[in-house]
């Protein structure tokens, strides 16, 4: 394995929390819609996906807050200029449709007059007002962002995977869920 730099134990741990809540909340999104579903396991895939989708969207824009000040360690220098810039653009793009998914969503439960279980238990406001038009738009936008973000995440996994088990030059650890040496 080639010496690579490795993000700090905050960027870490904020990245594998994200990704776990995002995995599981992808397949409970598919799941709670589909016609059929007895009332119990739908109302609580919805509470599920809900509640986790306004924390993601939280992490995410504290992940973006902190890397601001905390840039990406460099990749190594083995990894062709394409790669680099794919690997950029991929990333931001995550960034981007996760928000985007976070604020539709968000939008969608706020303006379509549906609680936010924990934060309402929390006394936090709603800062959209109920309006079923707005919702409308953001369920759609919430519906065709996800047809473009399950491909990054693809394509983001996958090359995790090529650089952990097929290349192994040390990018996978730069941002591997537990320690590594220098």
């Amino acid at each position: 394995m080639l010496a690579s730099a490795s993000y700090k134990p905050f960027a870490r741990l904020l990245h594998w929390i994200v990704a776990i809540l995002v995995i599981a909340t992808i397949p409970a999104g598919q799941i709670m819609i589909r016609e059929g579903l007895d009332r119990g396991t739908q109302d609580a895939l919805f509470i599920f996906h809900k509640n986790v989708g306004v924390v993601i969207l939280l992490l995410v824009i504290t992940r973006l807050v902190y890397r601001a000040f905390n840039p990406a360690p460099p990749l190594p220098a083995s990894i062709p200029p394409l790669q680099r810039h794919i690997a950029e653009i991929n990333h931001w793009l995550l960034y981007a449709l996760l928000i985007v998914m976070g604020v539709s969503g968000y939008v969608r439960v706020s303006a379509g007059g549906f609680p936010l279980e924990v934060f309402d238990a929390m006394g936090i406001p709603k800062l959209v007002a109920k309006s079923d038009p707005i919702a409308e738009i953001a369920q759609s936008i919430h519906f065709y962002t996800r047809i473009a973000l399950i491909p990054l995440i693809l394509l983001h996994i996958g090359a995790a995977l090529y650089h952990a088990v097929l290349k192994r030059d040390g990018v996978f650890s730069r941002m591997a869920p537990w320690p590594t040496r220098r």
